[in-house]
């Protein structure tokens, strides 16, 4: 039977649906923070997925810092890993076009914390981008307050309809900050979108592309063995369950018991096909109880 979307599933049926999960996908933000604090027993399930030998890989769309920044981010919130066992968006994108566009010109807008992931490749300045005749194979757009502004938007919509692909780290609309909820990435996408008639590939979640980097990454399979944890039914729990992963909604972030009711449903967050969670929990304490007792 279909697990009832609308209230935590009972922990020994979360035992029983997780049973023999040898790899976790923990998305970050929802799941294991919260407006750039430690959701309260994160730290501890962590360590207990650790200490079980539970392969784990943290997912993210996050793309304003690298993964170096964010491994030392969540070390100061308790949460202690090295930058690779995290894929981000960042990341996910830079891996794209090293292998789509390898020694080709990209025009990035990142943070220079961000453009770190890059290393190696071809990146063109703004003088570069803004140059007569300039050419890019790729416009990347991800996090960069600092980078959208009007000036920058415009040399990618130029070099996008001289035939840049347009490539977008995520398209999230907008995102939960210690200032509340916050402009993100994906609206400046979208508007290039409408400006230039050109449709981004995207390559964060809850694109095919980021979860088989990250599923690759990990290196554990079939998909049945693996769980996705996260706060968003769509990016998160739809998108990995598409693909065959087991999933567990926490309902700690973006999405509550009602929104999974909804989902369940095929109403909105859902957009027609239903979305029901192998599991839903009140935190991501409750799925390392059921996965590592």
């Amino acid at each position: 039977m279909a697990p009832d979307p609308a209230v935590a599933t009972a922990p020994e049926v979360a035992r029983e649906r997780l049973a023999g999960v040898r790899g976790v996908l923990l998305d970050m933000d929802g799941v294991l923070m919260l407006r750039g604090e430690a959701i309260a027993g994160a730290p501890d399930a962590v360590g207990r997925l650790r200490a079980a030998g539970v392969a784990h890989r943290i997912l993210t769309n996050t793309s304003l810092v690298s993964r170096r920044t964010l491994s030392a981010s969540l070390a100061r919130a308790g949460i202690h890993l090295p930058p690779e066992d995290i894929v981000s968006a960042l990341s996910a994108t830079a891996g794209y076009t090293r292998d789509v566009f390898a020694g080709m010109p990209l025009y990035v807008l990142t943070s220079p914390d961000g453009r770190s992931e890059f290393i190696g490749q071809w990146l063109l300045s703004h003088a570069e981008a803004d140059a007569p005749g300039a050419t890019a194979a790729a416009v990347v757009v991800g996090d960069a307050p600092d980078e959208l502004t009007y000036g920058n938007m415009n040399r990618a919509f130029r070099l996008v309809r001289e035939g840049a692909a347009l490539v977008a780290m995520h398209r999230n609309p907008w995102w939960l900050t210690a200032a509340g909820p916050t402009l993100d990435a994906g609206a400046y996408v979208v508007g290039l979108e409408y400006a230039t008639g050109i449709d981004a590939t995207v390559v964060g979640k809850p694109s095919r592309e980021f979860f088989i980097r990250a599923i690759d990454d990990l290196g554990i399979g079939p998909l049945g063995d693996l769980v996705m944890v996260g706060d968003d039914l769509v990016s998160d729990i739809g998108a990995a369950g598409a693909l065959g992963l087991r999933t567990a909604l926490v309902l700690t972030g973006r999405h509550g018991p009602d929104d999974a009711a909804a989902a369940a449903r095929g109403e909105p967050p859902a957009t027609g096909a239903p979305i029901v969670p192998t599991v839903v929990a009140p935190s991501l304490a409750e799925v390392v109880e059921a996965l590592a007792p």
